[in-house]
């Protein structure tokens, strides 16, 4: 196996939930909901009816966090951060300790949400914070559910520190949020809401399995967590929710698959990201289709170095290119050179086995293009993991044609790690 790591990208993001909100209300409906709720403090001013302002604006922050999520700029999720503390001036922990805890725990997703925008610990940090402090007053014998509602969400803010930061320390503790979460969140108790934090814990039990060398311990937990959510999240009835949770266990096998060389693991999540695909329309969810097609292509391309034939790597080409056709260089350039490197390594092996210089020619040129955006964005991993992955294809391109100067050059069909890129938990 050679060192060309595919790139595999994330499917689900870890849900964050706000009290009193809903996710079907539309973009227009919520502008006027704002309106609505800035002229009703107009009505109730805070010198004179400080709750009722308060209540109206931890409303708004809700309304202007929801909208924000919408948008692409950051204004209105930053005017919902002000709108959370505005309230919290009012609703002291003293006075109105549930509705104190309520808004922090508001102000904690949109903390988190803009911290995963910005790419900011710093607001991140302040997201775990306001969860915590929601949980000295959400207690679990007080108010269960919105307890497990708030470790649920403290899970979600140190999954996303913890992706960001080296070590395990906040992914473990994330792991440890969720499964208090799951102590109130049953099956019989909350079966949708169970599913979600099933779902989630997947996610970061299989961050963690990613930075484990020697140890798959924590990818299986992955795979046992998100056939639990499927349990729940049904096709018949959650089609979106099963088919991102379908994918994200397609990718926990993948890693599984590679790391302990189980045929089976990668043959299940081929079958997972295809099942997944087909309630991924192109048309409807283009970036979801696209990146797992990209991790279809990983899972193909590593089921294809164990076969004599090249079926399967034929097919992984096509994966890439369908997702390339999504996923541009002006759109999103990281993932469309990270496709472009797992791209290249296909071609690599296509080259190693047939005959001629073609392929090589064209896997050095997909190297280079990828390249050229790492280089330009100082991803250094990438930049060195994409040359090294060039660099031996110029060798053995130049074997190919006898160059006698690269004698030292791996022999052809000695393959060595083609480091691809994956696209891991959207």
């Amino acid at each position: 196996m050679d060192s060309i790591v595919p790139s595999r990208f994330p499917t689900t993001a870890a849900d964050e939930q706000s009290v009193g909100t809903s996710r079907q209300i539309t973009p227009e409906r919520l502008v006027e909901a704002v309106a609505a709720l800035r002229l009703a403090q107009r009505r109730y001013s805070r010198d004179k009816a400080p709750l009722e302002w308060a209540m109206l604006q931890n409303n708004l922050g809700n309304a202007l966090a929801r909208l924000g999520e919408r948008e692409r700029g950051n204004e209105r999720i930053e005017e919902a951060i002000a709108a959370y503390r505005g309230a919290l001036e009012v609703y002291t922990r003293s006075r109105s300790p549930l509705e104190w805890a309520m808004t922090q725990n508001n102000l904690g997703a949109a903390l988190r949400s803009l911290g995963v925008r910005q790419v900011s610990p710093a607001l991140l940090e302040e997201a775990v914070t306001a969860y915590r402090e929601a949980l000295k007053e959400y207690r679990p014998e007080r108010v269960p559910l919105d307890w497990a509602m708030t470790q649920h969400n403290l899970g979600a803010a140190l999954r996303s520190l913890g992706e960001r930061e080296p070590g395990t320390t906040r992914l473990e503790e994330a792991v440890a949020a969720y499964r208090q979460a799951l102590r109130v969140r049953t099956r019989q108790r909350a079966p949708l809401d169970w599913a979600m934090t099933q779902a989630n814990l997947g996610n970061v039990l299989a961050s963690l399995g990613e930075r484990e060398v020697g140890n798959s311990q924590h990818l299986r937990e992955a795979v046992t967590a998100y056939r639990e959510a499927l349990k729940e999240y049904r096709r018949d009835r959650s089609r979106l929710d099963w088919a991102r949770t379908m994918s994200n266990l397609g990718n926990a096998l993948s890693s599984l698959g590679e790391r302990e060389n189980e045929t089976n693991a990668l043959r299940e999540a081929v079958a997972a990201y295809r099942e997944a695909l087909k309630e991924y329309p192109r048309e409807r969810l283009p970036l979801e289709w696209a990146m797992t097609q990209n991790n279809l292509g990983n899972a193909l391309s590593r089921l294809a170095e164990r076969d004599a034939g090249i079926g399967r790597m034929d097919e992984a080409v096509e994966c890439y290119r369908d997702a390339l056709s999504v996923i541009t260089r002006d759109r999103t350039p990281m993932l469309w050179a990270m496709t472009q490197n797992n791209l290249g390594g296909a071609l690599l092996r296509l080259a190693e086995r047939g005959e001629g210089t073609e392929q090589f020619e064209g896997a050095i040129a997909t190297y280079n293009d990828a390249l050229a955006v790492f280089v330009a964005a100082n991803a250094i991993y990438y930049v060195e993991v994409c040359w090294e992955n060039r660099d031996r294809a110029i060798a053995l391109l130049a074997e190919r044609r006898g160059a006698a100067t690269l004698a030292a050059a791996p022999p052809l069909g000695q393959a060595e790690p083609i480091e691809t890129m994956l696209f891991s938990g959207l």
